[in-house]
């Protein structure tokens, strides 16, 4: 999924564990599977449409959310960088 829409696979999974989280998708995994860590992702079967206007509107607020603490983490990184260089 990461690479057919150009994301990182952070993007995705940050995305994914949040429509999860609000019921948008629903997980199964595959227990009979004998690799465990597959898992299919179903849409809940009442108003798909819906759903999808509203799943892409929320995946645009997650992903510039994590884009924005992306750019946090980064700013955090120099500034702790600088505070050791000015120790030393």
């Amino acid at each position: 999924m990461s690479n057919d829409l150009g994301v990182s696979l952070g993007k995705i999974n940050y995305c994914l564990k949040n429509l999860i989280e609000k019921g948008f998708i629903k997980v199964n995994n595959f227990r009979n599977s004998n690799s465990k860590i597959q898992y299919s992702y179903l849409l809940n079967p009442k108003g798909i449409e819906e759903k999808a206007k509203l799943t892409l509107d929320f995946i645009r607020i997650k992903t510039q959310e994590y884009d924005t603490l992306k750019q946090e983490i980064e700013i955090l990184k120099q500034e702790a960088k600088n505070i050791d260089r000015d120790l030393l």
